[in-house]
């Protein structure tokens, strides 16, 4: 049986900032923030993506709930 982990999955899938809908792009890095509480069965993530209209890299927060 093949093992996954979060950062894996996120890698390589679209991302698109709430706050910002402009900002949109491919998720190339991501890694575990240990500094950021998420609420309970959740964590969060940093993700680094590359923008889909500049090719310009920049970082955001995401969460992943872990719940069923």
């Amino acid at each position: 049986m093949k093992t996954y982990t979060i950062e894996s999955l996120l890698i390589g899938k679209a991302y698109r900032s709430t706050s910002n809908p402009n900002r949109a792009g491919v998720i190339d890095t991501a890694e575990k923030r240990r500094n950021v509480w998420s609420g309970r069965d959740a964590e969060a993530y940093a993700v680094r993506y590359s923008d889909a209209v500049t090719g310009n890299r920049y970082w955001a927060t995401v969460v992943v709930s872990l719940a069923d």
